[in-house]
C-alpha cells in the first residue's frame, strides 16, 4: 500500500522509506493501522466473490451450448 501511495506523489522518498522502517517494526495490527492512518483508502479492487460468479454464470453459458450443439447433431443423424 505504501508503494501505490508513493507512486501515486502522496509520500516522498524519505517519508517512504520512514514509514517502511516503521512498518516493519509494527508488532501488532493497530501500530500498523497508525501508519498509514493519514493516507486515503485505496480501492478495494474488484469483489472476488463477484468475479466467480460471472466466471461460473460463463461456463454454464458454454455448457449449455455444448448440450444444445450436441442435441442439434444428434438429431440430424
Amino acid at each position: 500500500m505504501l508503494e501505490k501511495h508513493a507512486a501515486a506523489g502522496r509520500l516522498t522518498l524519505d517519508e517512504f522509506t520512514e514509514r517502511v522502517d516503521r512498518a516493519l517494526a509494527c508488532r501488532t495490527h493497530g501500530d500498523l493501522a497508525a501508519v498509514t492512518a493519514d493516507l486515503p483508502v485505496a480501492d478495494p479492487g474488484p469483489d472476488p466473490q463477484t468475479d466467480n460468479r460471472h466466471l461460473l454464470w460463463a461456463f454454464l453459458a458454454a455448457a449449455l451450448v455444448l448440450v444444445v450443439f450436441s442435441v442439434v447433431l444428434g438429431l440430424a443423424r
